[in-house]
């Protein structure tokens, strides 16, 4: 973002009331007039980013949007306390609420309308009165938001799709209306057959309910659909915000009290004990602990801290009991900062647009037009106005954008509802585009590609020692430890050897090991330095085995007992069962995969060779993930990002398409435009090819669509086609539509099987 000079001032608005890229458009144009004011405004964010003059307040600019036809807001920032009630807040939104309700009550009324004027059998006398007191309230209210955006677009000289839908409902109504009260269609008796006559002699006979009020349902579907998926845009800082202590324990004149986070000081000393979260970023001044920074770092591995090492706020004290002395609080904390990149990152984005009010922008004027030089045509060759009034009607029927405004969100209803049922969150139909064009896949290792949990790979014992029986003895005495290795060894000793025994005079030693007595005997486990403090050395096999295992970055301590070093335990985060079947499966889908993680360049290098990746970027920081996808993107590719760490969050939105684990974090799925429910990799290949699929349905629907109006306009214009055909007509495109999206609940996700080698996965 540009920087800004001393005698201007910035501001952001949320804006409403967007249908369209075109809105966006109108309003950064009407900004960029007034003196001095430099704007862009998303339309997929719905934010307005406003450079003013010093002497020009937020209420003016607020004013001049407001006079365009929109709302705008300054933004409330969320805080750790709003954000716990996000699902509330979602539900109090009163655009989303309204739009909710206008769907369902357009939905009950519109059903009986349709079945009536589609189904002979149920046309009993006066049926057509039925279907005017059922359609009009569709048409009018639920209707209502299509007819305001077309007021406010005729007002500056636009059209996009609500025009036409508003043009299209509008003159159904209006000539239902007229044929009900002075043609013969409110005659009693009155049927409404399907005929194919050539001719506008009877068309004050004919009725267009159904269409009005299915046409209104339909685009309403769509609208909400959408008006969902946006509503979500900003959660991910919610949820970053959210990662933080809501409280802390401060220390002063030697009393701890506990008071909010928010009246925390630079300088003030607190409190942090075993299991809870660290206020704020801070430098230890007591105590010794192991601290979990896994959801900052990407790090499986927690970090050893002792008096004079520096903690970040939202790591986890995994060990003992800290005293921190706050150095940064509030906006200049690490946490605030990875906030700030997520915000920055979805800003960048480029602005992004459905499909068919791309195509709209160019078709509803040319609709309006011919419909406009029919009417005239028709006078100018001396045809009755009704006859001329009647083919203008057809004109507008057959191009009023039922299958259209069903397209998208069927397409896009069951292809995400079928993706649910694999695992597969799909946000919204701008997705889509994303995965048509992507050529290269960063995947976060810890808990994506690997479990992210530490697990014993394995155990070597001194010549003439059991290995089973090095596993229980340590697996016994880290059973009393809280530590993750010790976590890892204890579960695997009870999966291995089953039920362990108990541990006496157990003593912990911080950053180094365990020790306690086991069976009668002395057992220490820990790291070299720590059986060196004892004067316990491991012999040439064991010692080998630990060499091999700082090669590969995994991490081993050895098990002394009885004055003797008798064997080493190795641990690691392993790769996931699935993951190097969906390393394959990606390839196949022409995608490069690349390995980013912030552990070290030994533990990622093997964990990419396990898996078959060949591209690493190891000991990345998370401000450098974002830097590492910016840079593919100079490169010319298309990125895809697969994370599940807060880490991973800001990265997640700089990637031209997001992924998150959902067993990961709140903050990495919010920022994500795809999330893989499973926890499973392989459902990243499935939802780039159910993305992929649901957009070449999309595309297809499209196609359609229009095509039938390419072909059947001119034949309306001419008299032709009269409205009650044209309206036949877009029936049976709507059910094409629907019947081709229906098609993709028969998708299937990729099953592998892995052989041997990873480089021969079979996928079937």
């Amino acid at each position: 973002m540009s920087s800004i000079g001393a005698d201007q001032a910035r501001f952001e608005f949320e804006i409403g009331g967007m249908t369209c890229s075109s809105c966006a458009a109108r309003i950064e144009k009407k900004l960029n007039r007034m003196d001095g004011v430099s704007a862009t405004v998303n339309y997929a964010t719905e934010k307005a980013q406003v450079t003013v003059p010093r002497d020009l307040d937020a209420a003016a600019v607020i004013a001049e949007i407001e006079a365009t036809g929109y709302t705008a807001a300054l933004p409330v920032l969320p805080d750790a306390e709003s954000s716990a009630t996000d699902s509330d807040a979602e539900a109090d939104d009163p655009e989303l609420r309204s739009l909710r309700q206008r769907l369902i009550g357009s939905i009950v009324l519109s059903v009986p309308v349709i079945l009536m004027s589609m189904i002979p059998a149920l046309q009993f006398p006066n049926w057509q009165w039925l279907s005017l007191a059922l359609a009009a309230p569709v048409v009018v209210w639920g209707a209502w938001p299509f007819h305001r955006a077309a007021a406010i677009n005729l007002r500056h000289g636009a059209a996009t799709m609500d025009t036409l839908v508003s043009m299209g409902t509008g003159a159904a109504l209006l000539w239902s209306l007229y044929a009900l009260f002075f043609g013969t269609a409110g005659m009693t008796g009155m049927t409404h057959p399907f005929s194919f006559t050539i001719g506008t002699a009877d068309a004050s006979g004919q009725i267009y309910l159904e269409v009005a009020a299915g046409v209104t349902m339909f685009v309403l579907a769509g609208r909400y659909v959408e008006k969902r998926a946006k509503r979500r845009a900003g959660a991910a800082l919610r949820a970053l915000l959210h990662l933080g202590a809501k409280d802390v324990v401060v220390l002063r004149e030697g009393i701890e009290t506990r008071v909010p986070v928010a009246e925390l000081r630079v300088g003030d000393e607190f409190v942090v004990r075993p299991g809870e979260k660290i206020a704020t970023d801070g430098v230890v001044v007591s105590g010794a602990s192991a601290v979990d920074e896994s959801l900052l770092t990407g790090e499986s591995l927690p970090v050893e801290v002792a008096p004079g090492d520096a903690v970040t706020g939202a790591t986890v004290n995994a060990g003992g009991r800290l005293v921190v002395r706050a150095t940064r609080v509030g906006a200049d904390t690490q946490l605030a900062q990875m906030a700030r990149l997520v915000e920055q990152a979805q800003s960048g984005k480029a602005e992004v647009q459905r499909l068919a009010d791309r195509i709209s922008g160019v078709f509803v004027p040319i609709v309006i037009v011919i419909a406009l030089g029919t009417l005239a045509g028709w006078i100018i060759a001396g045809a009755p106005l009704s006859a001329a009034f009647t083919a203008t009607v057809a004109v507008l029927i057959i191009a009023c954008p039922c299958a259209l405004g069903l397209a998208t969100p069927t397409a896009l209803l069951v292809g995400t509802g079928r993706g649910a049922q694999l695992g597969v969150l799909i946000k919204g139909p701008e997705v889509l585009e994303s995965t048509r064009r992507v050529d290269t896949i960063v995947l976060d290792k810890t808990g994506t590609v690997t479990t992210g949990r530490m697990s014993v790979v394995g155990v070597s014992a001194a010549e003439g020692e059991d290995p089973d029986r090095v596993l229980r003895l340590a697996g016994a005495v880290e059973h009393a430890s809280e530590h993750p290795i010790g976590t890892a060894i204890a579960q695997a000793a009870v999966d291995r050897t089953g039920p362990l025994a108990a541990v006496a005079d157990f003593r912990s030693t911080a950053g180094k090991g365990v020790s306690g007595v086991v069976d009668g005997h002395a057992v220490i486990v820990g790291r070299a330095a720590h059986l060196a403090d004892w004067a316990l050395h491991p012999d040439e096999g064991v010692q080998t085995a630990l060499e091999a295992a700082a090669q590969r970055g995994q991490t081993a301590v050895l098990v002394a007992w009885d004055g003797k070093a008798r064997g080493a335990i190795v641990v690691a985060d392993r790769p996931k069962p699935t993951s190097v079947a969906a390393v394959a499966q990606l390839r196949r889908l022409g995608l490069t995969p690349v390995l980013l993680t912030g552990d070290s360049q030994a533990v990622a290098a093997h964990i990419a060779a396990e898996v078959g990746i060949d591209q690493v970027f190891a000991e990345v920081m998370p401000a450098d993930k974002v830097a590492v996808v910016a840079r593919l993107q100079s490169e010319g590719r298309v990125v895809a990002m697969v994370g599940d760490g807060v880490n991973d969050a800001a990265a997640l939105a700089q990637a031209d398409l997001g992924m998150a684990m959902g067993t990961g974090t709140d903050a990495a799925i919010e920022a994500a435009d795809i999330t893989l429910v499973r926890g499973d990799l392989r459902a990243a290949a499935d939802a780039v090819r159910l993305s992929r699929k649901t957009l070449r349905t999309i595309k297809t629907n499209l196609f359609w669509a229009f095509a039938y109006n390419v072909a059947a306009i001119p034949l309306a214009a001419l008299g032709l086609l009269n409205p009650m055909i044209a309206g036949a007509a877009m029936a049976f495109s709507s059910v094409f539509v629907v019947g081709n999206s229906l098609r993709l609940r028969r998708f299937q996700p990729l099953v592998a099987t892995t052989s041997t080698s990873h480089r021969r996965d079979r996928v079937s």
